[in-house]
């Protein structure tokens, strides 16, 4: 039986909280093999970026011709593409392996504040990478950059998410967790609505979430569930990492997918 495939499209945390190596491990919990092509080398730890170091574009594109020509992928996702010359690489390298499959996490600004993305990277995530989108998961900040408007409500999430569809993609999760009250992520499908509850979970341990919940969509998706079903068993699974968050540095440390194999202790 071949082994489900996951291909990560984004830039190297060195403190292994977020970025590609969250999506590794992240694929890991789900049996699934992750491969990888590396966007940027950034220096940080819990505490902040204090580097970011672009790759070439050309060794963007040239690592995903590497897996594709050989490993393939049964998904792949984006996480941080810092530039714009990165995103038309990584637009044109999943046109033409035909990455249908294909989740966009819209990284644009770091937990502490740094940016990941600059403008013209933005225009061309909008206008290239999105409409090859099968799933977006912009957080609060993201999908109002995206859709052009303040989002202070459900209702102007739900605004927000039909602007983000109008750019191409086909399922749009916008995460509320920054929303005011009760959290809740809101998955817009070609039909309809579908509030996402959970309850606030307070925790200092956090780093890498976004990475992670969008890296559990891709394995979910690699291993054939919908959508809507892996968007929903992502969200449990982030929570779970959440919850279980380790203790490390003197900043936020990082959420924690493999809570079976690195137990917290706190």
């Amino acid at each position: 039986m071949s082994v489900p495939c996951a291909l990560a499209i984004a830039g190297s945390d060195s403190g292994g909280g977020a970025g590609i190596q969250a999506d590794l491990k992240t694929f890991a919990a789900f049996g699934v093999h992750g491969t990888t092509s590396i966007t940027a080398v950034t220096a940080q730890n819990t505490r902040e970026v204090s580097g970011v170091y672009e790759v070439a574009p050309a060794a963007v594109a040239a690592q995903i011709d590497a897996v594709m020509e050989d490993i393939g992928a049964d998904a792949a996702k984006t996480g941080m593409l810092v530039n714009a010359g990165i995103v038309e690489a990584v637009a044109d390298r999943v046109r033409a392996h035909h990455l249908f499959t294909l989740v966009v996490d819209p990284v644009m600004v770091a937990t502490t504040g740094a940016p990941l993305l600059d403008p013209g990277g933005v225009h061309a995530l909008k206008t290239l990478l999105l409409p090859r989108a099968h799933v977006v998961t912009p957080n609060l900040a993201e999908a109002s950059a995206l859709a052009g408007r303040d989002i202070e409500s459900l209702a102007d999430m739900r605004d927000a998410a039909r602007a983000i569809q109008d750019l191409g993609p086909r399922y749009v999760v916008i995460k509320g967790g920054h929303l005011a009250g009760e959290p809740i992520d809101l998955l817009y499908t070609v039909h309809d609505f579908i509030a996402m509850r959970g309850g606030r979970i307070e925790a200092r341990d956090a780093h890498g979430t976004g990475c992670i919940f969008a890296a559990a969509i891709t394995a979910l998706l690699a291993k054939k569930a919908t959508a809507p079903e892996a968007v929903a068993e992502a969200k449990s699974f982030t929570a779970e990492a959440i919850r279980h968050g380790l203790r490390l540095g003197h900043g936020s440390g990082p959420a924690n997918p493999l809570p079976s194999v690195i137990p917290s202790r706190r």
